[in-house]
């Protein structure tokens, strides 16, 4: 059984490094040891493997992008029945790729994680686009114009489809910045994929699994400060009085000094 140190070590280990390096796959399922501390990380990468290899039987070097996205999308979608979990979208298990894996369903990121690691096995590149309220990815070509909706089974869509998905999402006419689209880091998608991770958990009141969560996204961003004071808040809600003054009085500090920045 995996400790948490150990956890944070692995993690910690895999995205300290140049971030096109990161194992993307890898680095999520050792986050997921927080709550599933008996998962064996390399049974879940072969297991990706071996779904990459049955995409790569039905595709060849020369196949165009379209075809290969239809491959994924029969093989995904069709053959193994993943889908989009629309019936508890805030279940937990659904930022969890080992779940996610094990019962065919999950979030827009999470989905497209796997999406991302099959296209990667068979030397199909592609970029997550966290865009937001809602994750996509697109084919990682110039000008290529389309973007692929993994939650919705793969869906190809454009950038014209992007901005209503946004004016559907908050409800109100809403501009496509262009950074919307932007290609994400394998740092950001982890970033977003935690995130989620804590906002759930801080809604269930949840505070020793959020604390964890916390603790992985600062490895990610370090002496962030809304982490920092997050951290603080849930030191209070634990009874951890000490621990919650000295993020707070630290929170306070970093405030400071980005001001002081700013004003240079």
């Amino acid at each position: 059984m995996m400790d948490f140190t150990t956890v944070k070590n692995n993690f910690s280990a895999e995205i300290n490094r140049p971030d096109h390096k990161i194992n993307l796959a890898k680095a999520a399922f050792y986050f997921a040891q927080t709550e599933y501390p008996d998962l064996n990380v390399e049974i879940y990468l072969k297991f990706l493997y071996e779904m990459a290899d049955e995409v790569k039987e039905q595709t060849d070097d020369n196949s165009y992008p379209l075809k290969i996205i239809q491959a994924i999308n029969y093989f995904l979608f069709d053959k193994l029945a993943f889908r989009g979990d629309m019936e508890d979208y805030y279940n937990p298990d659904n930022s969890y790729l080992n779940k996610v894996l094990e019962r065919g369903v999950g979030n827009p990121i999470s989905l497209s994680v796997i999406y991302l690691e099959i296209a990667k096995r068979i030397n199909f590149p592609m970029v997550g686009i966290s865009m937001p309220g809602h994750f996509l990815i697109r084919p990682d070509f110039k000008d290529v114009g389309i973007f692929v909706d993994v939650f919705e089974r793969g869906e190809i869509i454009f950038e014209q489809d992007c901005e209503k998905k946004l004016q559907d999402i908050y409800e109100e006419p809403m501009p496509l910045e262009p950074h919307f689209l932007a290609a994400a880091s394998n740092r950001q998608i982890l970033t977003r994929m935690l995130t989620n991770l804590k906002l759930i958990y801080a809604e269930r009141q949840q505070h020793t699994k959020g604390l964890k969560i916390i603790e992985l996204i600062l490895l990610l961003l370090p002496n962030h400060p809304l982490e920092i004071r997050d951290r603080g808040l849930l030191y209070c809600q634990l009874d951890e009085p000490q621990k919650a003054v000295t993020d707070l009085k630290l929170y306070l500090a970093l405030l400071r000094s980005e001001e002081h920045t700013s004003e240079l």
